[in-house]
């Protein structure tokens, strides 16, 4: 009987707690809907994503943030994918099986690490190096931007690459060995495609992180509010940007930027959360 009780208030109170959670999630966006409806109905939000940012002639765009926000993750992706990717192939097929569970656990260790031990470590390291032998400058630019965040974003991609490498079907792998095919050749045609659809939501969920993240773009990417032309110059994200400006004059419509800074983050952040339950669905298919 004592069983039966407590397992009926652990069904409600998880049932709240994912209720309460869901409720929260509706909250925020209905705040932030509320705070940026004057500039949705006034029509000023389309324009602010098209614009520069030029405060002296009254003009608050964010286009600049936009496009420093992508660039940096989009080539964060590009630095950590095939590194991702390799270091799941050694964990689950190359390395020695006493070593795999170890590199794993390195990697997970990484996950855990602060962002703001990253950015400490390349403001100290990567930054001057950056300056005196690539960039030049202040060596606070996108390049280093993306350099640090390729290492942040890694070790959650390398997880979802390796729980989808290792998920193909027993039956599959059997087969291959059966057949005489060496651990690459079982790799290469037949664990990586089969697990596409979980690499591919890893890779989305690396760039989901890597646009959200505002410390290691606010303390490596030069918060220049001029729209970047090359990885060498310095860039401002619109995580960045919402915590530089949340200082400032409420009534001021360079505050009300940050709003519109949030509504196209939230947007975002539906879209990969979207991708990832059409891709989850995929999975569950194509495991049946």
């Amino acid at each position: 009987m004592r069983c039966f009780v407590f397992n009926r208030l652990s069904v409600h109170i998880f049932r709240t707690a994912a209720f309460g959670s869901g409720l929260l999630t509706i909250a925020v966006f209905l705040m932030m809907l509320y705070l940026g409806w004057p500039l949705l109905s006034s029509g000023q939000f389309f324009s602010l994503l098209v614009a520069d940012w030029q405060p002296g002639k009254d003009i608050f765009g964010i286009y600049p943030m936009v496009v420093g926000s992508f660039s940096i993750a989009l080539l964060a992706l590009c630095f950590s994918l095939p590194i991702s990717l390799g270091t799941a192939c050694v964990v689950t097929t190359f390395a020695p099986f006493s070593t795999r569970k170890t590199l794993l656990v390195m990697v997970r260790f990484m996950a855990g690490i602060p962002t703001v031990i990253y950015g400490f470590v390349a403001v100290f390291l990567l930054v001057p190096f950056m300056r005196e032998h690539i960039t030049g400058g202040s060596g606070l630019s996108i390049l280093t931007a993306s350099l640090v965040l390729a290492v942040l974003i890694a070790p959650t991609m390398i997880v979802f690459f390796v729980n989808g490498i290792r998920n193909v079907q027993p039956s599959y792998r059997l087969a291959v060995d059966a057949l005489g095919g060496t651990p690459a050749q079982k790799l290469l045609y037949l664990q990586l495609p089969q697990a596409w659809p979980t690499i591919l939501a890893g890779i989305i969920m690396g760039f989901g992180r890597a646009v959200g993240d505002t410390l290691i773009s606010l303390m490596v990417a030069g918060n220049s509010i001029a729209t970047p032309e090359t990885v060498a110059d310095s860039g401002r994200t619109l995580t960045a940007h919402i915590a530089l400006v949340i200082a400032a004059d409420f009534s001021s419509m360079e505050f009300k930027t940050i709003f519109a800074c949030g509504l196209v983050l939230y947007t975002f952040t539906v879209i990969v959360i979207v991708l990832l339950r059409l891709l989850s669905s995929k999975m569950v298919r194509v495991a049946r």
